[in-house]
């Protein structure tokens, strides 16, 4: 076993470019677990459990942090495309590999249509008489248009998406701050820390509260896990994804909890989520009369920054499936630009189908983009725990030293964490949503499972042999430099 750990892996026609510095790295991200979520979403779980919702996103965030640091010490032993997808099929089974990649890029794909439908809908605000598939087919060429790009120059471009989102979030927690201290009055209402006690109290819905408005964190943490698929691109990946694994939960979790915390002692929780969105109220406060256009260009950006986020790592998840012949061997073909370019081509055809459906049935298709994302997200979560565990397991028997990014607490932490995501499993039982989330999730396992069962050879049924960081040649050059 530990010679095929170590192995040199099999050459695909091309490797992909490793331009991806740790700036890139971070912001990506960022920008996938950073969207419209926390813009206009947050009123969902804040109406489920009160001001409590805070202790929901700090137990999210714990179970975040847990899964990116055992994603980290996989990504840093073995940087390779669609990680987590490849670790999977090595330190669990091919087949759990096989429904990994493929339930992610799937995932990725809808919640991808689901920001391209969002940017219409935001497009009306400026420009009502123009249909809005026309501005589908504009989101769609630019955010293709973008990942058949040197990865570099995506990534540059994704840094300045996601800097306009978390510009706009600190000028709201500054701003929301200045309210507070000075006493002005926000809607009609005394902002201060007594908000978030009055009004049926801290917990309103008690206990039961927060546990139910877990479900809905954890979905809005999904995405964070895209920084493991910057492994196969980053240019010195030893470095860049222990600073980002150590630094992007935290940050995200700080946004968050920062953003609701100060929204919260703004207005009553009962008012959040009718009427204006409460980044609107804050700027027109300020000042700023035009906060609904500074607001509608900002969600804008945040749509077109997770569906470029999304888009990248749907397309790297289908090289990484495709070198472990979980896919056409067609997708590891890479252009003079670095980029795998069939996975971009399928996620661009994907789209198209996507807007023909939204045409057609609008309201379900955003049930069941968010039924998937929802399971997706767990799966994947749980899918890294495990993986992570068979390789420190292994490491443990051969007595192989971790690369020097160690998860903490193994295995107690991961064992914990995997608890925290039954829970939220159990949870979903008790919504329609979520009743919806799990027997689509099950009817979409079932179906891969036949698909492997039916088309996939025996190459595709062998453990995928993973380089280590030191086989690499770009690690072997900065070790002779």
């Amino acid at each position: 076993m530990t010679s095929t750990t170590t192995s040199t892996p099999a050459v695909a026609s091309q490797e992909l470019d490793r331009k991806l510095s740790l700036r890139h790295i971070r912001f990506i991200a960022l920008g996938s677990a950073i969207g419209t979520g926390l813009f206009y979403g947050s009123s969902e779980t804040i109406q489920a459990a009160g001001p409590a919702v805070l202790i929901a996103y700090l137990i999210a965030g714990c179970a975040v942090y847990a899964v990116m640091r055992a994603l980290g010490e996989m990504a840093v032993r073995h940087p390779v495309a669609g990680s987590f997808a490849q670790y999977s099929g090595r330190y669990t089974s091919p087949l759990m590999g096989f429904l990994t990649g493929w339930t992610f890029a799937f995932e990725m794909i809808i919640v991808a249509i689901a920001d391209m439908t969002a940017a219409a809908t935001y497009m009306k605000m400026w420009y009502p008489e123009t249909p809005g598939w026309i501005w589908m087919v504009a989101a769609l060429v630019l955010i293709c248009g973008l990942n058949l790009m040197r990865v570099k120059v995506f990534g540059e471009l994704e840094f300045w998406f996601t800097l306009i989102k978390i510009v706009t979030i600190v000028a709201m927690i500054v701003g929301g701050l200045y309210l507070i201290v000075f006493g002005i009055s926000l809607g009609g209402f005394e902002p201060g820390p007594h908000n978030l006690f009055e009004h049926g109290g801290f917990a309103p819905f008690g206990v039961w509260g927060i546990i139910m408005s877990l479900g809905i964190v954890v979905f809005s943490f999904g995405g964070v896990e895209t920084l493991g698929m910057t492994a196969g691109e980053a240019g010195d990946p030893a470095r860049a994804i222990p600073q980002a694994v150590n630094t992007v939960p935290v940050r995200i979790l700080i946004f968050y909890i920062l953003t609701i915390g100060v929204m919260l002692c703004l207005i009553p929780w009962t008012e959040v989520g009718s009427g204006e969105s409460p980044f609107v109220l804050v700027f027109s406060q300020l000042g700023l009369t035009a906060a609904p256009h500074i607001i509608n260009a900002v969600v804008l950006t945040a749509a077109l920054s997770a569906m470029n986020s999304i888009t990248y790592a749907a397309t790297r998840t289908m090289y990484g499936l495709a070198e472990q012949g979980h896919a056409p061997k067609a997708f590891t073909r890479i252009s003079r630009s670095g980029v795998p370019t069939w996975p971009v081509v399928i996620v661009a055809a994907c789209l198209v189908v996507g807007l023909f459906v939204y045409l057609l049935i609008p309201d379900q298709l955003f049930v069941i983009v968010a039924s998937i994302a929802t399971f997706a997200t767990v799966f994947t979560w749980a899918s890294i725990l495990l993986a992570h565990h068979g390789m420190r397991t292994e490491m443990k028997r051969d007595g192989v030293v971790s690369a020097g990014f160690a998860a903490p607490l193994w295995p107690v932490l991961n064992y914990v964490t995997l608890g925290f995501m039954a829970l939220v499993v159990l949870i979903l039982a008790f919504t329609d949503a979520g009743r919806t989330a799990l027997v689509v999730g099950a009817v979409w396992m079932g179906l891969l499972v036949v698909g492997y069962k039916l088309f996939i050879g025996t190459e595709g049924r062998e453990r995928p042999v993973l380089a280590l960081r030191e086989e690499l040649p770009e690690a072997r050059r900065t070790a002779a430099e």
